[in-house]
């Protein structure tokens, strides 16, 4: 390209935005040109985000009213849902619109007002939008308006489970999801179970049965499987700050065998920079990619005959959230789909 894609941030305030921000001051084909956060607007982030500290080169915070739209190329929305499409809705179209929030994730109008709670703000933007889960939305991607980015949770888990489901590996019941995740996950807002105190030294269930990426899930595999499912998952609130975990439990089709499972994954993975497969009996760990745009995953025999364990993990806000949004736009774009997130898991 000739020039650099002019980005502006929704909700550059929160974790999902800031952590953005971060990947994109390195993007070397993005320049930021609007940050918005209504509750901040006037403050530099280096004002409520200490580790901006040598960027005060930055934008500051505005209000969303106050972006000079005809100055942006693509906008990253970062907002809660509801708030998202309504003003995602207003755009001109000649502005592309990577969306974090769940407002664009479920085709269903109904299913979307059953699970949060309010009327669809922009329910014509629906047929549009591209579910971006990149490895397997690669084909839409470059002629996409809008892409709807999945959340963290159904990232892993479908990342792990279309595959074999599409191959016929795997039966389409009894798929039981458990996952761990850091505290970023549930936001920057105060809330008391979020507390240092409330939260160190313990591991927590929420929204048991009722969690919001359940239809997200069920949705794709349904389409995966070409039959309505079902699943259980249940997540939990682990005392870390980043990363995310999922140990699913699966039924294995008649015939089939966890060599079929890996053979799955070795072939549908191979080229894949950011999904790794990794060695038989090595265990997956969030410390395997923190702070990256990579996903670990791996097989286990179940004690249970005719049942697997499947392991993944990514770091929630990277792949889980704004570095498969940048992965997404660079397939958008045209550009190679691994450009500004090279960078290699942090550890220790």
């Amino acid at each position: 390209m000739s020039s650099k894609i002019r980005i502006a941030v929704l909700g550059a305030s929160g974790y999902t935005g800031a952590d953005l921000v971060r990947l994109a001051i390195t993007h070397p084909a993005m320049e930021i040109v609007a940050l918005a956060a209504n509750q901040k607007a006037g403050q530099a982030m280096a004002d409520i985000w200490p580790h901006f500290a040598p960027y005060r080169s930055l934008p500051r915070l505005v209000r969303a009213d106050a972006i000079d739209w005809g100055q942006v190329d693509a906008v990253f929305g970062c907002l809660p849902h509801a708030a998202s499409a309504e003003l995602l809705s207003t755009l001109d179209e000649r502005i592309r619109i990577i969306d974090l929030s769940a407002d664009f994730r479920l085709n269903d109008t109904e299913t979307y007002g059953e699970w949060y709670g309010v009327t669809h703000p922009a329910p014509h933007l629906l047929e549009s939008a591209v579910y971006g889960l990149t490895e397997m939305a690669r084909p839409r991607l470059a002629d996409a308006r809008l892409v709807a980015c999945p959340g963290c949770f159904p990232t892993a888990a479908l990342l792990t489970l279309l595959p074999v489901a599409e191959a016929g590996l795997i039966r389409d019941r009894n798929i039981t999801i458990n996952a761990l995740t850091g505290v970023s996950g549930a936001g920057r807002g105060l809330k008391e179970q979020n507390l240092f105190v409330e939260i160190s030294e313990a591991a927590a269930p929420y929204a048991v049965g009722a969690h919001r990426h359940m239809p997200e899930m069920e949705q794709e595999l349904s389409r995966a499987f070409g039959k309505p499912v079902a699943i259980s998952f249940t997540p939990h609130l682990l005392p870390m700050n980043r990363g995310e975990l999922e140990t699913i439990i699966v039924e294995l089709a008649d015939g089939k065998t966890l060599a079929d499972l890996r053979a799955c994954y070795e072939a549908r993975y191979a080229e894949e920079p950011f999904i790794h497969l990794l060695p038989e009996g090595q265990v997956p760990a969030t410390r395997m990619v923190r702070g990256s745009n990579h996903m670990v995953l791996n097989v286990f025999a179940d004690r249970v005959p005719g049942r697997a364990i499947l392991i993944a993990a990514i770091d929630n806000l990277v792949k889980g959230s704004s570095g498969q949004a940048i992965q997404n736009m660079n397939l958008m774009f045209g550009l190679p789909e691994t450009m500004g997130l090279e960078a290699a898991p942090l550890f220790p």
